[in-house]
C-alpha cells in the first residue's frame, strides 16, 4: 500500500543526517563551534520522526503495515528499470528505531568523548553519513537501493576507522576493512546481477513478495539458482557482519575512536548482514543447502569470536570478539528459517543496547585512564567509576544471559531453536554461551575488581554527565528490552507480517531443559573466570599461554591464512602479470616498432639526395635490363 500521513515523509529519515553531513563537510571550519550540536540534532530528529511513523504503523492491521514510498525513477536502461523508493514495514522500522535511537545516544556521548579533538566537527559529519547510509540500506525497496546503502556504509566505516590518520595502525585498519568488505560486496553485486538475469527485476515486491506468504518470483527459483544467489548474498553478509571467512577486519577496526566502535558494532555495519539474510528469506527457503551453510557459518563464527575474546587484553578487542560471536548467534538463527527469523532480529535489537553500552563504557574507562586499553593495567575501578561500573555491569549480565536480563530471553531462544533444529548446532550455541560467560567475566574482573594496577600518572575519574547519561539509557534497554519483546511473543507477532509465524514456537519457557543446561554452563564459565582472574592477582604482563591462547591472541591466524591463501598468491599473480605485460605485450609492440624503425633507417640511406647517384642507379638499372634482353634473344 502507498504510505500516508507522516509515513510519506520517510525520505526525511535519510535526508536529515545526510544534509547535516553535507553542511558540516562543506561548511568547513566555520561550523566548528556548533557542528557537533547539528551533527547530534540530525539523528535525534530522525529518531523522533521514525517513532511517529512507528506509532502510525501500530494503528494498522498486520497485513496493512507494509507501506511503499515512491520517490522517482532512478534509471532505466533497456529492460532494466529501477525506481528509487522506500519500504516501511515492521522489519525496516525495527532497524530505523535501532539505528536512530542508539545512534543518537552515541552522538550525545561523542560530544564529551571528542571534546578535545580539533576535528570533532568532521567526526560528526562522518557519523551522520554513516547513519544516513545505514538508513538507506534498510529502507530501500529494492536490491539496488540496498547496494547503494551498502557501499555508503563501507565508505563511512573507512572514514571513521581511519579518522585518526596520524596513527599508521588506524590508516592500515581502515584500508583493511575497506578491502575485505569489497570481497563481500562483490558477492552482493553478482547476486543482484543474477537476480536481474533470472527475474528481470530486483524489486522486493516482485522478487520476494509483499508479505509473510512469500508469493514473489523467488518461489519459482530452481534449487541450483536459489543456492547460487543465497550463497552470494551470504558472502556479502559475511563481509559486513564480520563472519568467517571475512572477519579479519573487525578487530583491527578498534583503531578508530570508541564511539565509532559502538556505532559499527551495535546499530549499523555489522547488523547489515543479518538484515540482508532475513529480508531475503524467500530465496534462502528455496535452497536447504544455502540455509545449511548459513547455520554453519553462524555456529563457527560464534565459537571463533568467543575464543578470540578470551585471550585479548585490549578491552575494545575483547568486545570486538564478542561482537563476532553475538552476530554469529544471529546468523545461526537466521539460517533456521521461520523458526529463527524473529528471534535473530530480537537478539540483534537487544544486542544493540548492551553492546553499545559496553563499548561506550569501555570508552569511559579509557577516557579516565589516559587512553590506556590494556585491561591488565586497570583494576579496582568499580568504586572510582560507579556509574560506568553499574551500567557496564548491567550490559555484562545481559550478554551472558543472566536470568531476567535482555540476553537471557533472546539468546536462550536461539539456543533452543538451534537444538531443536540440529543438536550439533545447539551444542555449539551452548558452548558459545559458556565461553561468553568466561571472557566477559574475565573482562569485568580485570577492569573493575581486584587491586589497582594502573600507572602512577593515571588519575581515573568518572566521566562527565554528557557521557554517562547515554550509558544509563542503554542500560535500561539491556535490562528490560528482552522481556518486553519476548514475553507474550510481542515482537514475534509484530514481525509476523514480514517473516511469518514459526511453525513450532511455544513461547519462552524458563524451565526448558536446554535453558537450564545453558544456565549451568554459564555459571561454570563465570566460576572459572573468578578462579582465574577474581581470586588471584592479575599479572601486569601477560603470561605466554598455551597453543590455543597464542592462536586466539593472533585472531586464530585469520590474517596469516588470508596472507597465505590470498595476499601472497595475489602478489605473485601481480608480478607475473607485470612481467607478461613488460616482456610480452610491451616486448612485442616495442620490438615491432624497433624493427620497422631499423628497417626504415636502413632504407632511408638509399635516399642520398645527390642527382649523380640517382643517374648512376638509373644507368645501372638500364644496363641490367639491356643485358637481360640480350641474354633472352641469344
Amino acid at each position: 500500500m502507498k504510505a500516508e500521513g507522516i509515513q510519506a515523509l520517510a525520505w526525511l529519515l535519510i535526508a536529515l543526517p545526510l544534509a547535516s553531513a553535507a553542511v558540516l563537510l562543506l561548511g568547513g571550519r566555520r561550523t566548528d563551534r556548533w557542528g557537533h550540536l547539528l551533527g547530534t540534532l540530525a539523528p535525534v530528529l530522525s529518531f523522533v520522526l521514525g517513532l511517529a511513523m512507528f506509532v502510525q504503523m501500530l494503528g494498522y492491521s498486520g497485513a496493512e503495515r507494509r507501506r511503499a514510498v515512491h520517490l522517482y525513477e532512478f534509471f532505466s536502461v533497456g529492460g532494466f528499470k529501477v525506481d528509487a523508493g522506500l519500504l516501511l514495514d515492521p522489519l525496516s522500522m525495527t532497524f530505523v528505531l535501532l539505528i536512530t535511537g542508539v545512534g543518537s545516544l552515541i552522538h550525545v556521548y561523542s560530544i564529551g568523548y571528542m571534546s578535545h579533538d580539533a576535528n570533532r566537527r568532521r567526526f560528526f559529519a562522518y557519523l551522520n553519513l554513516f547513519v544516513a547510509a545505514m538508513l538507506l540500506l534498510v529502507l530501500a525497496d529494492n536490491y539496488v537501493g540496498v547496494y547503494f546503502g551498502w557501499e555508503g556504509v563501507g565508505l563511512a566505516s573507512y572514514l571513521l576507522i581511519g579518522f585518526w590518520q596520524h596513527k599508521p595502525s588506524a590508516a592500515v585498519a581502515a584500508k583493511k576493512a575497506f578491502v575485505v568488505n569489497r570481497v563481500g560486496d562483490m558477492g552482493l553485486a553478482i547476486a543482484i546481477m543474477l537476480m536481474f538475469a533470472t527475474f528481470g527485476t530486483v524489486g522486493f515486491e516482485q522478487v520476494l513478495g509483499t508479505g509473510a506468504h512469500h508469493e514473489g518470483l523467488a518461489t519459482q527459483l530452481s534449487t541450483g539458482t536459489a543456492t547460487a544467489i543465497g550463497l552470494l548474498l551470504l558472502l556479502g553478509a559475511c563481509g559486513k557482519s564480520a563472519q568467517l571467512p571475512l572477519q579479519s577486519w573487525l578487530l583491527d577496526a578498534m583503531e578508530g575512536p570508541t564511539p565509532v566502535s559502538a556505532l559499527i558494532h551495535a546499530a549499523t555495519m555489522v547488523t547489515a548482514g543479518v538484515y540482508l539474510i532475513v529480508r531475503s528469506a524467500p530465496i534462502f527457503e528455496m535452497s536447504p543447502d544455502a540455509q545449511l551453510v548459513v547455520t554453519i557459518v553462524g555456529a563457527a563464527t560464534l565459537l571463533a569470536g568467543a575464543i578470540i575474546g578470551c585471550a585479548k587484553d585490549d578491552i575494545k578487542k575483547a568486545l570486538a570478539g564478542s561482537t563476532m560471536s553475538q552476530i554469529g548467534y544471529m546468523v545461526l538463527a537466521a539460517g533456521l528459517g521461520p523458526a529463527g527469523y524473529a528471534i535473530a532480529i530480537a537478539h540483534l535489537v537487544v544486542h544493540g543496547f548492551f553492546k553499545a553500552g559496553m563499548f561506550l563504557g569501555a570508552g569511559s574507562v579509557m577516557h579516565a585512564m589516559n587512553d590506556e586499553v590494556n585491561m591488565r593495567r586497570y583494576g579496582g575501578l568499580a568504586k572510582i567509576m560507579p556509574i560506568t561500573f553499574v551500567t557496564f555491569g548491567l550490559g555484562y549480565l545481559a550478554i551472558i544471559g543472566f536470568p531476567g536480563f535482555a540476553g537471557y530471553f533472546t539468546k536462550d531462544l536461539i539456543i533452543e531453536a538451534s537444538w531443536a533444529h540440529n543438536p550439533v548446532l545447539g551444542a555449539c550455541a551452548i558452548l558459545g554461551a559458556a565461553i561468553t560467560a568466561f571472557y566477559m567475566s574475565r573482562l569485568m574482573f580485570m577492569t573493575f575488581f581486584g587491586e589497582k594496577r594502573w600507572a602512577e600518572d593515571a588519575h581515573p575519574h568518572e566521566s562527565p554527565p554528557v557521557m554517562t547519561w547515554p550509558l544509563v539509557l542503554l542500560a535500561v534497554g539491556s535490562v528490560f528490552g528482552g522481556a518486553f519483546m519476548i514475553l507474550g511473543d510481542r515482537f514475534m507477532h509484530f514481525l509476523e507480517p514480514v517473516v511469518g509465524a514459526p511453525e513450532h514456537h511455544h513461547g519462552f519457557d524458563p524451565l526448558a531443559p536446554v535453558g537450564l543446561l545453558t544456565l549451568a554452563v554459564v555459571a561454570a564459565g563465570v566460576a572459572l573466570a573468578w578462579a582465574m582472574y577474581g581470586r588471584r592477582p592479575v599479572p601486569v604482563e601477560a603470561p605466554r599461554g598455551g597453543v590455543l591462547t597464542k592462536a586466539a591472541r593472533r585472531d586464530l591466524y585469520g590474517d596469516a591464512l588470508n596472507e597465505s591463501l590470498l595476499m601472497r598468491p595475489g602478489q605473485w599473480l601481480t608480478r607475473l602479470t607485470v612481467f607478461f605485460d613488460n616482456k610480452g605485450v610491451d616486448g612485442l609492440v616495442n620490438g615491432l616498432a624497433a624493427g620497422i624503425g631499423g628497417t626504415s633507417g636502413r632504407v632511408r640511406r638509399v635516399q642520398t639526395g645527390f642527382v649523380r647517384s640517382y643517374a648512376l642507379s638509373m644507368f645501372l638499372g638500364a644496363a641490367l635490363v639491356v643485358a637481360a634482353l640480350l641474354v633472352v634473344r641469344v
